[in-house]
């Protein structure tokens, strides 16, 4: 098969690229190891997505949020963030602003599911699944795909959305910082006596860091992160002693939690790729940055970097160049470097800090948290980030 883009990885932002592309008048593969089925009806995987109203905006451009039950998306209204045992919390408001609400809550299957509706109605797009790129043999006008299945893909320009492990990535000899926390983080849907409000917890307790991510009614998705000895042992629980667990960590403050689902459990890596182009070649989505959770900007990285470089390559189609012109690859990298580096590096600092169980940084960040609210200009720029990032 010869196309003019070959896309690795058909999850969320290499959907979202292969929309942004529709209409470009480029001929599409899209690769995935998962079944066509999987990527059609992807499984829950206990993931809520927070997404920036600039994320919203992507979405819809793209034909995809039209798509998303609006009974499974939820306000996310205000965020508050705890330290310790201390009921005392830096709020961010949505009013600061003068907007509704700072974002919203989507489950990633069903974000998945919306994209992959879009982008299967276009003639424009191969669907290769249940199969992946064992080789890449690179040449000055194209690269060659090598498949699993024995197939290949001859690609003008080559696109890795294959997660932060970005195998594509290691063939085409680009490095990455892998930060490894140390941490499993573990996700999964309660219900609650206490409303939530639709206010987001953010809770960095001794030995613990706890999240709480509003759904519709009273139902939150909780996120808790442990040493992955101790993730062992919590998941090792029954239904009923696991919402008791849950319900002691979050000191009872939303009453009794009963556990709604199946938990799901990942481990906590940070990926900053050293380049994210090279010669027809260029990294999208986690494979390029793969952010820590604390900051919620992982997803939206992702579907900025898509956007980015789609603008690129609609600029480079505008002026006849190349689908991979070097000068369209190069402003990209430039363009998403500047804008992910600084909170890449600020999230790892913030991760490290509030995860510091000694008594000086625990004094540290209650004494900044207590600053940074009384501070009103930084807590309305903290809202106008998360709002637009």
């Amino acid at each position: 098969m010869q196309v003019d883009i070959a896309i690795v990885g058909a999850g969320p932002v290499g959907l979202a690229f292969a929309q942004s592309m529709q209409g470009s008048g480029h001929s599409i593969a899209l690769i995935d190891r998962q079944p066509l089925d999987a990527l059609a009806e992807p499984a829950f995987d206990g993931r809520e997505i927070a997404l920036t109203h600039a994320s919203r905006r992507i979405l819809e451009e793209l034909g995809a949020w039209q798509h998303i039950d609006p009974a499974e998306i939820s306000q996310l209204r205000d965020a508050h963030i705890f330290n310790g045992a201390s009921r005392y919390a830096l709020k961010i408001d949505a009013t600061l602003i003068g907007v509704a609400e700072l974002g919203y809550f989507v489950p990633n299957h069903l974000i998945r599911k919306a994209l992959f509706d879009a982008v299967q109605a276009s003639p424009h797009v191969a669907l290769l699944g249940s199969t992946s790129v064992v080789g890449v043999h690179t040449g000055t006008a194209s690269h060659r795909l090598q498949l699993a299945n024995g197939e290949a893909v001859q690609a003008r320009l080559v696109v890795a959305a294959d997660s932060r492990y970005s195998e594509t990535r290691r063939m085409m000899g680009i490095s990455a910082d892998m930060h490894d926390f140390g941490r499993t983080m573990l996700v999964c849907r309660f219900a609650h006596e206490a409303p939530h409000h639709h206010i987001s917890w953010q809770w960095f307790d001794v030995g613990q860091t706890l999240a709480l991510l509003p759904l519709n009614g009273e139902r939150s998705n909780v996120v808790l992160t442990l040493p992955p000895h101790e993730m062992q042992e919590l998941l090792a629980l029954d239904d009923a002693a696991l919402s008791a667990n849950i319900t002691r960590r979050f000191a009872h403050r939303l009453g009794a939690m009963q556990k709604e689902g199946t938990p799901h459990s990942y481990p906590l890596v940070g990926a900053y790729a050293r380049r994210f182009v090279a010669p027809r070649y260029a990294l999208i989505g986690d494979a390029a940055v793969g952010m820590h959770p604390i900051t919620a900007h992982g997803f939206n990285f992702g579907l900025q970097s898509q956007e980015r470089l789609a603008r690129q390559l609609w600029l480079a189609k505008r002026r006849h160049h190349d689908v991979a012109d070097p000068r369209h690859l190069q402003a990209y990298e430039r363009q998403h470097r500047l804008a992910t580096w600084p909170l890449y590096q600020a999230t790892n600092g913030i991760a490290q800090l509030y995860t510091d169980d000694r008594s000086v940084p625990r004094l540290l960040r209650d004494g900044a948290l207590r600053l940074a609210n009384t501070v009103q200009p930084f807590r309305r720029a903290l809202a106008l980030h998360l709002t637009q990032a």
